[in-house]
């Protein structure tokens, strides 16, 4: 696992996770303290780790309350192979869609990525020589092009000389960053792409087989110095890196370091209220999941995969049906339970203002690529949360992606308006946010009494 999740502390990982998600303390303790028992159960002798399963989450809220956006920030923040699916996309065995041992597929080309990354990026600086010289030698501006198999003496003469000279100098332009703009001629590989589409997963294509048996082909390409830098660069490092070393590394790390976030999985609940004749059996997408989650083995193109010490994080709004609704060999694989709280008016007051990403800061920047100067007030800000609780309670609970409604409609004469050079500042205060969203509360209120 990487060094920056060994050293974080539960603490640590919640304050990460505190600067993008407002509130829901527990649910970030919980998965705070899954990570930091990945690292601890690395610490045990053998026998003692075999023994440590992790204990998964299921996490329950409605919608736009944080349990995706914890999951994302989950993604960023580690090294970890991770993949995030939804339970709908599955059906049962039998039927045609996708089978569940997809997901351990996914993660295991999740783990592919990660570690063949890890090695390109240790080999960054051969690679990055190699692609130098190549680009050094297809280079024709300043120089003629000549044969390399010439006699010793061509190699002595002044012809020879002038060559060397001249590459030299190119090599030194290339160092200092002044071709990046030229056009330079190289070999690249030729991939075929493939449609992944067409291709059953459970199957392994017939030209792949015969690919590896067959040597490269290649294809010239015209482009920019600075494109060709990266993808000889790309192409350089591959060739460096052992590949049976990154696949049983890749294979070891996902199985022990591996996190799966299933979301959506209330839709896959069989409550009574929930049954309906025509559907493929949501009970069944339940039994199929249970091995994956319980244990097992599951074939990749890599090598066969064990699911016994991935960590699964189950996440759903449960607002039709309830954990119970699981069947009972599954719930009992989801130990901890943690509920997302609704978010009240001072939760959206700091979600538009404390994270890094938040809202009104988005928008902010979006404009200024207009000349555009945008101001929101304390009493807009105020008056946006009370608007964003409020539509929420009284129409559907989106939770936190009601202040994009607000906000798109807020800002709509403006952003349709630019550029405008009369626009240089705008100034959002709460007489401009009541002005520009009264007749959207019209509707709302009018609503309420057509039957």
């Amino acid at each position: 696992m990487a060094d920056n999740i060994k050293n974080m502390t539960p603490k640590q990982i919640v304050a990460e996770l505190d600067k993008y998600i407002i509130g829901q303390d527990e649910a970030k303790k919980y998965v705070a303290i899954a990570l930091r028992n990945r690292y601890r159960r690395s610490q045990l002798p053998e026998e003692m780790r075999e023994e440590i399963t992790p204990k998964n989450i299921l996490m329950m809220g409605p919608t736009g309350v944080g349990k995706t956006e914890i999951a994302r920030r989950l993604a960023k923040l580690m090294d970890a192979p991770f993949v995030k699916v939804e339970a709908t996309k599955f059906t049962e065995v039998g039927y045609v869609g996708r089978d569940v041992d997809s997901m351990i597929r996914d993660l295991v080309e999740a783990s592919m990525r990660l570690s063949k990354q890890k090695r390109m990026d240790e080999n960054a600086e051969m690679a990055n020589s190699l692609a130098e010289e190549i680009i050094n030698l297809g280079y024709k501006t300043q120089r003629q092009e000549y044969e390399e198999n010439k006699q010793k003496e061509y190699e002595q003469s002044k012809e020879y000389a002038d060559i060397k000279m001249a590459r030299d100098q190119v090599r030194e332009q290339l160092r200092q960053g002044l071709l990046e703009d030229q056009i330079v001629e190289i070999e690249v590989d030729d991939v075929p792409k493939t449609n992944q589409l067409d291709q059953n997963e459970n199957m392994i294509a017939i030209g792949n087989i015969f690919d590896s048996m067959m040597p490269k082909k290649t294809k010239k390409k015209k482009c920019k110095v600075s494109d060709a830098r990266r993808i000889l660069r790309e192409q350089e490092a591959q060739k460096l890196i052992d590949m049976d070393q990154v696949t049983d590394e890749a294979l070891q790390n996902a199985e022990q370091n591996g996190i799966i976030f299933i979301d959506e999985i209330d839709k896959i609940a069989s409550g009574s209220s929930m049954r309906s004749g025509a559907d493929v059996s949501r009970e069944g997408v339940q039994r199929d999941i249970l091995p994956i989650v319980e244990g097992s083995v599951v074939n990749t193109k890599y090598g066969p995969v064990k699911t016994d010490h991935m960590l699964f994080i189950g996440a759903g709004a449960f607002h039709v049906s309830k954990p119970s609704d699981l069947i009972p060999e599954l719930q009992g694989r989801f130990p901890i339970n943690v509920e997302l709280s609704n978010l009240d008016k001072e939760d959206f007051k700091k979600i538009l203002t404390v994270p890094e990403n938040a809202v009104t800061k988005q928008q902010k920047a979006l404009l200024e690529t207009e000349g555009v100067n945008i101001e929101f007030s304390e009493d807009a800000i105020d008056e946006i949360a009370s608007l964003a609780y409020l539509m929420n309670e009284e129409t559907e609970n989106i939770g936190a992606r009601r202040l994009h409604t607000i906000l798109e409609t807020l800002l709509e004469d403006v952003s349709f308006n630019l550029p405008d050079p009369e626009i240089r500042d705008v100034q959002i205060d709460r007489a401009y946010v009541q002005d520009k969203l009264s007749e959207k509360f019209k509707e709302v209120d009018v609503d309420k009494y057509i039957l």
